[in-house]
């Protein structure tokens, strides 16, 4: 069964739009050939009829009888005799024009149909003496149909030029609009996308929090609960923030300064845990010696590990584990996020960081790891795919190395085993918990 393609009326709009300008360019310039052309066709046929006229007027009074001028032939008619040119056609003089002219004595110029041929007549009265001057059209008309054929050719040349014009200047016309539609779209579904992790977060967080109150009388026991939604709230400002500086980051504004990328490593897995710890996966966080501080924007660059780890934890099973480890090396920090999931086939890789594409088991759309992608571009810096179906999956980023901070450090982020009791003692908590999840 095949299904068409889903109506998308800002599209369809632009397409019309696109099509109309067309449609108006090629109009414009087809109507300035025709005019053009028009202009040219009437000049040369005024220019070719006065020239006509002329010549005849002049072979009219002063050409000898018996040797006028090429495709011009005179008669005389005096006192009922008619003396003409050797070699006339048969069916000239026009005799019409003659017994006119002999009765009223006015001179006529006029074209006559005579015999198949068109001919230009002048006839005139010269004392008692009437003349005709006849002219063969034959060459004049030929050229004036061979230009009406020139320019018609012309003018469907420049339809088809202008419809090729009218394309291009529409799509240069339309692909700002269409730019600005795409932005749109992607703003929104960057959004629905990053959205998504630190709301459910926030709410097992809460449930969590909601749970204990009522057991516990003491609420300074639920302090640190609500500490950890207090700060989630400030995470979810900042993911909305860094969306909006997402333009900036593109156009290479960037309100980048140092950040010491252990530190958001830690944050981003503690923050992580709420999730983590329902289906007991363990994160554990490594900080090797060495300085980890970068120069970036920090609310980016935690999107960026809160991505790779939201990427980890939908891909890890039941009891696995999740391995974040940084490290310095010469000139650059590297951050890597390893889990035993279920592992990816390395043919996908290039497609992980596509938008809307995502791996063949995810199921997703492939946002979080695109966003990764344009924020290390915007950071000057890579990231690396490693792993094989079943094995689990290794991302892997380097920036380069900002100043000097050494505070060299060995930390492990596990589910407290506060939180864990409590998800094992409420199983509704847990089955709630997966069910947020999955937003």
């Amino acid at each position: 069964m095949t299904t068409g393609r889903p109506f998308d009326p800002e599209r369809r709009l632009l397409i019309r739009t696109r099509r109309r300008i067309t449609a108006q360019v090629a109009a414009v310039f087809s109507l300035a050939i025709a005019l053009l052309g028009t202009l040219v066709y009437c000049l040369v046929v005024d220019a070719q009829d006065a020239t006509a006229r002329r010549d005849l007027a002049v072979a009219a009074v002063s050409a000898p009888m018996d040797h006028p001028p090429p495709c011009v032939w005179l008669f005389e008619l005096r006192a009922n005799t008619l003396r003409g040119t050797p070699g006339a056609p048969e069916n000239l003089p026009v005799r019409e024009a003659l017994d006119r002219v002999a009765a009223d004595g006015r001179t006529r110029v006029e074209v006559a149909e005579v015999g198949g041929g068109t001919y230009l007549v002048r006839t005139q009265r010269r004392g008692e003496v009437l003349t005709q001057a006849v002219m063969d059209l034959y060459f004049p008309v030929t050229e004036r149909r061979r230009l009406l054929r020139t320019l018609c050719a012309a003018e469907v040349a420049a339809l088809l030029a202008a419809l090729l014009i009218g394309q291009v200047l529409a799509r240069r016309a339309i692909a700002p609009l269409g730019e600005a539609l795409d932005r749109q779209r992607r703003f929104t579904a960057d959004v629905s996308h990053e959205l998504r992790s630190p709301l459910t977060r926030l709410h097992v967080r809460a449930q969590l929090a909601a749970r204990r109150l009522r057991r516990e009388r003491d609420p300074l026991v639920v302090v640190g609960d609500v500490d950890r939604l207090v700060t989630g709230i400030g995470q979810l400002g900042e993911v909305i923030e860094d969306l909006l500086l997402s333009t900036q980051l593109r156009q290479h504004r960037r309100p980048f300064g140092p950040t010491d990328l252990g530190v958001l490593a830690e944050e981003a897995a503690d923050a992580e845990t709420a999730r983590a710890g329902p289906r007991g996966v363990t994160i554990d966080v490594r900080r090797g010696p060495g300085d980890h501080v970068v120069c970036g924007a920090p609310s980016a660059l935690r999107r960026v590990i809160s991505a790779l780890l939201d990427n980890a934890l939908r891909h890890t099973s039941a009891g696995g584990h999740i391995w974040v480890t940084v490290s310095s090396r010469a000139e650059t920090v590297q951050l890597g996020v390893r889990d035993d999931g279920v592992g990816l086939d390395p043919r996908d890789a290039e497609r992980l960081f596509a938008r809307h594409v995502g791996a063949p088991h995810t199921g997703g759309l492939g946002i979080g790891l695109a966003l990764v992608s344009e924020v290390m571009d915007a950071h000057g810096g890579t990231i690396e795919v490693d792993g094989r179906p079943g094995a689990g999956a290794t991302f892997t980023i380097r920036l380069p190395q900002a100043a000097a901070n050494p505070a060299p450090r060995l930390s492990r982020v596990l589910l407290s085993q506060q939180a864990r009791s409590e998800t094992d003692r409420t199983p509704e908590a847990t089955a709630s918990g997966r069910g947020d999840t999955s937003l």
